[in-house]
């Protein structure tokens, strides 16, 4: 019982020691955390009360025992009542219910089993509360002074930017501001689970984190615009440039088509170089007022618009040339067929000819009906095949 008692003395001085102690004694608790913390202490004043009326019977047997090397009868029998019976004074309002009656409990004592009993009950209660809230704070404590951190530091950014306050900022702070007073005072209200299962929950964080990220690249992206706005200009105007040239491009093979093929479906042109270099433009106001978030998101979206822009006018340039490649190609296709009819012997073939001659006046009149040219180089390809397979003849 000696060594027992050693235990719960070493336990109790741990529990008192424990970080996660130390820390709810000098928080200014609330809510759950502050229910919870209250009832604990209670819980460890009462756990030394008892563990103090422990000791002492403990004191007690031990100063009894030691009188003499063989006790009597009598100091044995007290000894084991001391022991084994109810022998110790249970601290003011720790009599269980069911031994309560009307006027007040019919006895006051427990054993010295009964007593661990209860102190470790009593123990266990205490120490999930300590433990539950340590672990609550190690979980949030780092990660929100890093995000406190963040904020503060693209606070500082927004308003050397161009001075005036950022609402989705401002809106992170507040929430941040509202959860870090939650985690610093009420740690117990954003756990889960219970037991072993039990965690903090910090999703909360992890949402403020990642909309503060956003803005972090958005402000990012506006000090680079800022340091680098003439060279950003300048990449945009070469950009533009790129798309006029293409443009041209398009637009004469578009001409070229339309006089050398026949309804050749192409969609009607665009000309989106005017309206990005207007949009070029309005960035230069931008920059003469020093309203350089502004300038990173219109910058982005005239560099997007760009790329789109040039992807269109090159597509349209494919097309028109893809039309012009293909009379190109049934041109060589047409000529490779009359080839291969001389090898076999057919050049001078009434029927060949007058399917060569067909497709060549497609081909070779503008503006050309490609549909029909296609159809006509087929069957004159075909009608060398039949005449192939009729004489045996390879080419």
């Amino acid at each position: 019982m000696r060594a027992d008692a050693e235990r719960i003395s070493s336990a109790l001085l741990d529990l008192d020691a424990h970080a996660g102690s130390r820390l709810l004694k000098g928080a200014r608790l609330t809510g759950e955390t502050w229910r919870r913390w209250d009832e604990a202490q209670r819980r460890a004043a009462t756990l030394w009360k008892l563990f103090d009326a422990y000791s002492r019977v403990l004191d007690q047997a031990s100063a009894l025992r030691g009188e003499s090397s063989r006790p009597d009868a009598d100091a044995l029998l007290i000894l084991s009542g001391m022991l084994t019976g109810p022998s110790v004074d249970l601290p003011d309002g720790e009599v269980p219910l069911d031994q309560r009656s009307l006027l007040g409990p019919d006895r006051r004592r427990v054993s010295l089993d009964e007593a661990v009993r209860l102190m470790s009950d009593a123990y266990e209660e205490a120490a999930a509360v300590v433990v539950a809230a340590d672990n609550a704070w190690t979980a949030l404590l780092l990660p929100l002074d890093e995000v406190e951190d963040g904020w503060r530091d693209a606070a500082r950014v927004a308003h050397e930017l161009d001075g005036v306050r950022h609402p989705e900022l401002d809106r992170i702070g507040r929430e941040l501001t509202a959860l870090g007073r939650t985690v610093r005072t009420d740690p117990l209200s954003l756990v889960t689970g219970s037991g072993s299962e039990a965690k903090a929950d910090t999703s909360r964080l992890e949402v403020l984190r990642a909309a503060l990220d956003r803005v972090r690249v958005e402000l990012a992206d506006a000090v680079a615009a800022r340091d680098g706005h003439t060279a950003l200009v300048d990449r945009l105007t070469a950009a533009i440039d790129g798309v006029a040239e293409a443009e041209r491009a398009a637009w004469t093979s578009r001409e070229t088509v339309l006089t050398k093929i026949d309804s050749p479906g192409l969609p009607d042109p665009v000309e989106p170089s005017a309206g990005l270099r207007d949009r070029l433009a309005a960035l230069a106001t931008l920059c003469a007022e020093s309203r350089w978030r502004e300038l990173a998101v219109r910058s982005a979206e005239l560099d997007r618009a760009v790329a789109t822009a040039l992807d269109r006018v090159q597509a349209d340039h494919a097309l028109s040339s893809g039309l012009l490649d293909r009379r190109s190609e049934l041109r060589g296709r047409l000529q490779a067929y009359q080839a291969k009819a001389g090898r076999l012997g057919l050049a001078e073939e009434a029927g060949l000819s007058v399917l060569h001659d067909r497709a060549r006046d497609l081909l070779w009149t503008a503006p050309c009906d490609l549909r029909a040219a296609t159809a006509a180089v087929a069957e004159y390809q075909r009608a060398i095949r039949a005449c192939e397979s009729e004489t045996g003849t390879r080419g």
